[in-house]
């Protein structure tokens, strides 16, 4: 059973960017597309690393397959606050053919992708089951019981 973890604020917006892209190129009719387009992606990435600077979502994109996070053990800091890239990367190991990419983007531009690992460890966690509402007050009146309507409107 998955327990619910909630969204640190300094992640919603890129969080939901990524979690969009992923679920448009999620398509039944051809299973390849997502992959190709991660693989493409990140091929376009290697040959400029820095190619989604301020592009968090795509950047999560382009590295998902080449990194791996231990997120077991991640789930151990806290996120209320915004963890250092020291905190992140004890937990995250990179693909033999992404080091030397993911080594030029930590030099660069560490907080994005600090910002993309930390999008990927949310986003594996993720259970995308809609959850039920809750009934309001407001869903239970009786129409025909209530003088509050104009019947001649």
């Amino acid at each position: 059973m998955q327990t619910e973890t909630s969204l640190p604020d300094y992640l919603t917006g890129d969080f939901y960017l990524y979690l969009e892209n992923m679920n448009s190129l999620a398509d039944p009719e051809n299973p390849d597309l997502l992959s190709n387009y991660l693989s493409n992606l990140f091929e376009q990435l290697k040959q400029m690393p820095l190619l989604f600077n301020g592009m968090i979502d795509q950047l999560a994109m382009a590295i998902s397959t080449k990194i791996r996070i231990d997120s077991k053990k991640l789930t151990k800091i806290d996120f209320t606050e915004e963890p250092s890239w020291a905190e992140i990367k004890p937990f995250v190991g990179v693909h033999a053919d992404a080091r030397a990419c993911i080594t030029e983007i930590m030099t660069h531009a560490e907080q994005d992708l600090k910002t993309a690992v930390l999008i990927l460890h949310f986003y594996n966690g993720y259970d995308a089951t809609p959850t039920k509402a809750e009934e309001s007050k407001s869903d239970q009146f009786d129409d025909y019981e209530s003088n509050d309507y104009d019947e001649n409107y």
